[in-house]
């Protein structure tokens, strides 16, 4: 039962490494969850406080995830369709490799800045790019900061195995 579950728990973990990427996926909960299989064994024991704070910096990171981009956004002029736009740029930047996945929020951001505002006058190409430049910086400081996270707890996960 214990290989089962350090099997199922790294493949949590590994989920969740995919999930700091795809927003369709939750990635550091999945990562979370991985922690607990393996503490679910009885070849580790993590202790009560290692998993309270970690779910902590789950619950955290889960809320800046949501939170960082908007704000991002509102910080450089922007509005829900960047934000909108980003998610999007950056599920379409997949299929385009690793330049998609970088630019992809960008692009996705700044046209939906300009579909949202295409029929004010007030809306210029500059201010679509400062907005869009705000929902990427959003986004990848969220997606950072899920990669750091769950690289974290790998790192315990592999660390408590060896």
């Amino acid at each position: 039962m214990d290989i089962f579950l350090i099997i199922t728990g790294a493949l949590c973990l590994l989920a969740g490494l995919v999930g700091c990427i795809l927003p369709i996926l939750p990635g550091v909960p999945l990562a979370y969850v991985g922690i607990w299989l393996l503490h679910a064994t009885g070849k580790v024991q993590f202790s009560w406080k290692f998993l309270i704070i970690w779910g902590i910096v789950t619950a955290v990171v889960q809320i800046l995830d949501a939170v960082v981009p908007v704000w991002g956004t509102k910080v450089m002029g922007g509005s829900k369709a960047g934000v909108w736009g980003s998610t999007i740029g950056l599920v379409a930047g997949l299929f385009f490799g690793p330049w998609g996945i970088v630019l992809g929020p960008f692009v996705g951001a700044v046209a939906g800045e300009m579909l949202a505002h295409w029929t004010e006058e007030g809306m210029s190409l500059g201010q679509a790019l400062k907005a869009g430049s705000g929902a990427f910086v959003g986004l990848m400081t969220g997606t950072v900061l899920k990669l750091v996270c769950v690289g974290l707890m790998a790192y315990y996960f592999v660390a408590a195995i060896v």
